[in-house]
């Protein structure tokens, strides 16, 4: 048994990113390899927050104009709909984009998020987030489906509540988003190993897998 201490993989993304989904389901496959060629390879999985759409107002804004604006009209955004879907399907997602009504602030969520990993592993929640979005079409930055996701795992909805209806650590997620740009992160998803390499972009898995065996052999040097 190694005495190494787990490889900390840090995920830089935003729960409005269609790819950030990919890349989660993406990253569990890669450390299901890395487990099966390195038998005491130990991680550990830490969320940090991205604002892909940083001038999302407050309360949100429309979600279609938005994209057809973006990319230059609705033939254009469903073309890149289905290439989100196609590379999703094969890793279980049910991308229902025609269900989004809104383009989330997500600085609530990230709040959340953050909230959770003080208590434990977020995970749950991350991929829970990820459903509500893109498979279910609720609105992420609405505090009352904040507080459905947090109580399917666990979370006292009412605590959560109490939390999000306050200001705490939302100076502290706009740090960290900074810090993250300031690594050079630009796109997300991005994947942190040790704070000494990265990954950038929903790579495949055994890209993935190599970045991180990368990773723990030269921690272990």
């Amino acid at each position: 048994m190694s005495n190494q201490k787990p490889l900390l993989i840090e995920i830089v993304s935003d729960v409005v990113c269609p790819w950030c989904f990919i890349g989660l389901r993406r990253l569990a496959q890669a450390i299901d390899l890395v487990r099966a060629e390195v038998p005491d390879f130990q991680h550990e999985l830490s969320w940090r927050p991205f604002f892909l759409n940083p001038d999302t107002p407050a309360t949100g804004e429309p979600y279609l104009p938005f994209l057809v604006q973006k990319f230059g009209g609705r033939a254009q955004v469903e073309s890149i709909w289905q290439r989100i879907r196609e590379a999703g399907a094969p890793l279980g997602i049910d991308y229902r984009f025609e269900k989004i009504q809104v383009r989330a602030n997500t600085l609530m969520a990230h709040r959340l998020i953050h909230w959770a990993q003080q208590r434990g592993d977020a995970a749950g929640l991350v991929e829970g987030l990820f459903k509500a979005q893109f498979e279910q079409g609720e609105d992420v930055g609405d505090r009352r489906v904040l507080a459905q996701v947090a109580a399917t795992c666990g979370h006292d909805p009412a605590e959560v509540l109490g939390y999000l209806d306050s200001d705490a650590d939302a100076a502290a997620i706009r740090k960290l988003e900074r810090d993250a740009r300031n690594w050079g992160v630009n796109s997300v998803p991005t994947f942190v190993f040790a704070r000494q390499s990265g990954i950038q972009g929903a790579e495949a898995p055994r890209i993935l897998a190599d970045g991180i065996k990368q990773a723990w052999t030269s921690a272990e040097g």
